[in-house]
Formats: structure tokens, C-alpha cells, sequence
């Protein structure tokens, strides 16, 4: 049984827990990282001058934060490469150079690997539902990805407007029923602090766009 003393002491949270665990990236992260900027070379944010390389430079500080490890930031780094770089062959080459746990996680990244994509409801719907049983590894990265996303909205959004959507192939409303499906579902599993983030982000995004807060009730 407890003591007092024991029953009284602060309860560490997951994400303290993750902080105490120091990760270390050595040579592998910096070959991911360059790796990642020869694939998207020459590749940018949507209308915008602002190389890719940014927002997966972005995703890979969101896990690191949340205490993923190395296999997790190059996986981050890697997350598009598969479905921007060249498809299959490209995962087949991640896991040569990289691991089987990292392609695993830049597989459950990936709404499509072959080309011409398909149509992006059909692409997105499936996404979905394959994230409703992807493993806590995929949804980590997953869930960064979009944060990430959602962040260059909002910021965009304050300087554009409304004319932001314009950017997405599923035009405002598409968007907005994405975004939201995918925080309802990130949600249905103990939350840490990119899904929290995410949620808050969304409710942002809703508010800007003048929007009443929706449940999907994924």
C-alpha cells in the first residue's frame, strides 16, 4: 500500500515523463534531414515562396517536443516524401536507409503513393478511416503534420482572408470538415499535447472563418 507521503506526492504527467527521457539524434536524423531536402528540392508551401523544407523541419520540432524519438523526427521529416517524391518506390528506399519503424510511420503518413492521385474526398475519407486504427506512432506524427497545417491556415488567414481557400482542392468547406473530422478522431485516444493544440487550433480556425464549433462525432 501507499504511504501518505506516497498518496500526497504530485502524479508525474506522460508528457513530464517524456520530457525526463533525454533523445538523442545523431547521425541518422542529419541524413534524414538532408535526405528530405534533396527529395523536395525545389518544392513549396502552398502559394507561397517558403521552401517545404519549413513545414517538415516543423512537424519534426513538434514530435520532438512531444517527446518522440529519433525514429519519430525522421519519420516527421519524411512524413510527405512518399506521397510528393515518387510514390512507392520511395517508401521501399525509406526503409532501406532508414528502418522498417520509420517507413511504418511514413506508410500511415501517406493519403496516396501512386500517381494521379485520387480524387481528394475519396483520398481524405480513407485517410481517415485508416487513422481511426493507426498505432500511437503514426498518430503522433500524423497529428503534428496537421497541427502544422492548421497553423499556416490561421496565420495565412489573418493576412488573406477568406481567399486562403482558394489554395485547398477541397475549398473552404472541405476544408474545415477535414481539419474537424481529424481532431475528432486524433481525440478519441488519450490526448497529449498536440492533439490538445490541434483541437485548439481548429476551434481558431472555425472562429475565424465564422463558423459555429462542429463535432463530426467520429
Amino acid at each position: 500500500m501507499k504511504t501518505v507521503a506516497e498518496k500526497s506526492r504530485p502524479q508525474r504527467t506522460l508528457r513530464t515523463q517524456r520530457i525526463q527521457r533525454k533523445t538523442h539524434l545523431g547521425p541518422r536524423f542529419l541524413r534524414a534531414f538532408d535526405f528530405a531536402a534533396k527529395k523536395h528540392d525545389g518544392q513549396t508551401r502552398k502559394a507561397s515562396t517558403i521552401p517545404y523544407i519549413a513545414h517538415l523541419m516543423g512537424v519534426a520540432s513538434l514530435v520532438l517536443e512531444a517527446g518522440g524519438d529519433e525514429d519519430l523526427a525522421i519519420a516527421a521529416l519524411l512524413h510527405d516524401v512518399v506521397e510528393d517524391c515518387g510514390g512507392a518506390p520511395v517508401l521501399k528506399e525509406v526503409g532501406r536507409r532508414f528502418g522498417k519503424r520509420v517507413a511504418h510511420v511514413v506508410d500511415g503518413c501517406t493519403d496516396a503513393d501512386t500517381y494521379p492521385k485520387p480524387p481528394w474526398r475519396e483520398r481524405k475519407e480513407n485517410y481517415i478511416s485508416h487513422l481511426k486504427k493507426a498505432d500511437a506512432d503514426t498518430r503522433l506524427v500524423s497529428a503534428a503534420d496537421k497541427l502544422n497545417n492548421v497553423r499556416s491556415i490561421l496565420s495565412d488567414y489573418r493576412v488573406i482572408g477568406e481567399s486562403v481557400w482558394s489554395r485547398f482542392n477541397g475549398g473552404r468547406e472541405g476544408t474545415l470538415w477535414y481539419y474537424r473530422t481529424l481532431r475528432d478522431v486524433f481525440l478519441r485516444r488519450p490526448r497529449n499535447r498536440i492533439t490538445q493544440d490541434l483541437e485548439l487550433a481548429v476551434s481558431e480556425l472555425e472562429a475565424l472563418a465564422g463558423e459555429e464549433p462542429v463535432s463530426n462525432g467520429q
